[in-house]
């Protein structure tokens, strides 16, 4: 399990060099790492993160999302919080060689806050 402390709202965290320094620190020298959030608020993806990349990401997220008379009866105003996570995934499972992610070249691995700050548990599995 690894935990990240989210700082804003809205954001896009690099969680790459995280996984790879937990690879680095198991037995096993390839395989797939399973990452699974265990929250509804917030996603994993992969991402190029240029920058500004963050930004435009999490502007597209908030588009996709109707303005509705939504019914959560917990907290109405962040049900679209609870579909983009739904929509972009809380899971990712990804290849490893040499303790180290195998990733494209501008491919990193994020976190993406949609209801923060927080703190968030990311359940790791090694396979």
């Amino acid at each position: 399990m690894i935990v990240i402390k989210t700082k804003k709202h809205k954001e896009v965290i690099d969680i790459t060099e995280k996984i790879n320094e937990l690879l680095k620190k198991e037995n096993q020298e390839e395989g797939l790492v399973f990452l699974f959030t265990l929250h509804t608020t917030c996603a994993l993806t992969t991402a190029d993160l240029d920058p500004g990349t963050d930004l435009d990401m999490l502007d597209a997220f908030e588009n996709m999302i109707p303005r509705l008379k939504y019914r959560h009866p917990h907290d109405p105003s962040h049900v679209g919080d609870h579909i983009m996570s739904s929509i972009i995934g809380t899971s990712l499972a990804l290849p490893f060689e040499n303790k180290n992610l195998i990733l494209g070249t501008w491919q990193r691995v994020v976190l993406i806050e949609l209801n923060g700050p927080r703190e968030r548990n990311i359940y790791i599995k090694i396979i």
